[in-house]
């Protein structure tokens, strides 16, 4: 077995169908039999929806709501804040809400097409050890049956408690939120609400937003001396819900009383030990970006892990994983905290104070700007890692993903810029064929790593197109900007630049690219197949 994978929630199911799309062995076990159906997370932007597509799920596989706007309003001040969500961003809405049972019922039934992937539910695993080349774990299959299972790596996905954190010994630094919140869901026939409000009420604070299957979410803070179980009453929540209408009209889906945590461990790894999703870090509800950055974690550890077991790459990359996440995993935690401190004001003073501050600085185009489009969201942009550190010039960034957008082949078909680049390296010459100038030697290693050559061409530009693996830039997501003298670009599995420069360089640009591979490939380059 190359992967044995601890936990087949979102980020698990995510993880386990990048793998087997990559060709690897992946085990999947899990101690609950089945999808568990109460609503949990809840939103996601168009970076997770863009992740979901690299793990074979299409907009249309599970259901969404587009959500145009989110607003903040608070009962001293009135609307203080507005998020602009409506449209589109990389193919995709900028943000949706989903069903979590939906999405993980499809990631599994996708799992299902993959031989290379084994899904073993109702297993728990219950200890591990780690060899000089591998990990041998022991597994609980229940009824008094045991299984070893050795694997080159191990990656836990196991949740908030992780019990694959625990066993390498990894702390769970951070806050605990001192308050509770009341959480339920519920569903309806006429819904009032099409986007995400919260009320920022010092009192009892309450976001609330609307949801795939005529569902609606509200989230109530607890007061001092509320205790679980009263809050959780039929006759409780019938009282807060009053304002939005009779709980007999609705089907309640899930009450629980939820502490929200802001925490993460202090490194994503250990030796042949990987974390990932809420098992790494646990980001407060108030961004909606607990599970998309779960996500973000299984599209950058899933393909090096891929390399490493496939001999592309040698194992030193495997580091590169916690210097990418763990920064933009912690800067996502912060600016939650940050939209924590508006939500739950302590007191009617700093209520006053903080949402008038932000009423003030609405006045500003500048400032209102950098809150309204969502401009302090941290970019998943990495300061060090497996890219070619330099400047660009052009408006390609490396150590960031690349731009999607929508693309024509010479055949008419239309489609999305990532289902075009693949599953592999993708070296893409904007506006000019650049396989005609890499040299055989350089596009035989390049093949090895599994790499593959694209051109994205300006909309209409024919006369120089190559006769396959040319495609039309339609929106303009890539031309004009990058072709003057031809660009080329090297681009990860998980759309991330390594490296970029004149259509001129092309050979040093793959040479160097390669580079960060650490040459692992010792077949001879006069034996190896490759396509251009």
């Amino acid at each position: 077995m190359d992967v044995l994978l601890v936990g087949c929630g979102p980020v698990g199911a995510t993880i386990a169908n990048l793998l087997a799309r990559y060709g690897v062995k992946v085990m999947v076990v899990d101690r609950s039999a089945e999808v568990f159906m109460a609503p949990r997370a809840i939103a996601l932007d168009n970076e997770a929806l863009r992740i979901l597509q690299l793990a074979g799920v299409g907009e249309r596989d599970f259901e969404t709501i587009a959500i145009p706007y989110v607003r903040m309003r608070s009962p001293l001040l009135g609307l203080f804040g507005r998020i602009n969500s409506m449209g589109s961003l990389d193919g995709h809405p900028k943000l949706v809400t989903f069903y979590q049972p939906d999405l993980e019922q499809c990631l599994r039934t996708k799992l299902e097409a993959y031989d290379c992937a084994q899904v073993m539910l109702g297993a728990e695993l219950k200890s591990f050890t780690e060899e000089r080349d591998h990990v041998l774990a022991s597994l609980d299959l229940g009824q008094g049956h045991t299984r070893l299972v050795r694997a080159r790596y191990l990656v836990g996905a196991d949740g908030a408690s992780s019990l694959v954190r625990q066993l390498i010994g990894q702390e769970f630094k951070g806050k605990t939120f001192a308050e509770d919140w009341l959480i339920v869901d519920a569903r309806r026939i006429a819904g009032s609400i099409d986007h995400v409000e919260f009320i920022c009420d010092h009192r009892r604070p309450i976001p609330h937003m609307v949801a795939p299957g005529n569902r609606e979410r509200w989230e109530f803070m607890l007061r001092p001396g509320e205790r679980r179980e009263e809050m959780e009453s039929e006759a409780r929540i019938r009282e807060l819900l009053a304002p939005w209408g009779n709980i007999d009209d609705m089907t309640i889906e899930r009450k629980a009383v939820y502490r929200f945590h802001a925490r993460t461990v202090d490194a994503f790894s250990k030796g042949r030990v990987f974390l990932a999703g809420d098992a790494a870090h646990i980001t407060p509800p108030f961004v909606g970006q607990g599970l998309v950055a779960g996500l973000r974690d299984a599209a950058n550890l899933s393909w090096k892990l891929a390399w490493v077991v496939q001999g592309r790459a040698e194992p030193a990359i495997l580091a590169t994983y916690d210097e990418e996440r763990r920064p933009h995993a912690k800067a996502m935690i912060n600016l939650a905290k940050f939209m924590g401190r508006l939500v739950m004001p302590r007191s009617a003073a700093i209520a006053m104070m903080t949402h008038g501050s932000m009423r003030l600085a609405g006045l500003v185009p500048r400032l209102r700007a950098q809150f309204e489009e969502l401009q302090i969201k941290p970019k998943n942009a990495f300061r060090k890692g497996l890219f070619v550190k330099g400047s660009s010039a052009t408006k390609l960034v490396r150590g960031a993903v690349i731009a999607q957008g929508w693309v024509r082949g010479s055949d008419g078909t239309t489609c999305l810029s990532d289902d075009v680049l693949g599953h592999g390296l993708t070296l893409v010459g904007f506006g000019v064929d650049v396989s005609a100038s890499l040299e055989r030697s350089s596009a035989a290693a390049f093949a090895r790593a599994g790499g593959r050559v694209v051109q994205i061409a300006h909309r209409g530009q024919r006369l120089h197109l190559a006769s396959h693996n040319s495609w039309e830039d339609l929106e303009g997501a890539f031309l004009p900007g990058l072709a003057s003298t031809g660009w080329a670009a090297v681009v990860r599995p998980d759309r991330t630049i390594v490296h970029d420069g004149p259509a001129t360089d092309v050979n040093r640009l793959v040479q160097e690219s390669l580079a960060l591979l650490c040459n692992p490939v010792s077949v001879p380059a006069m034996e190896a197949e490759y396509t251009l």
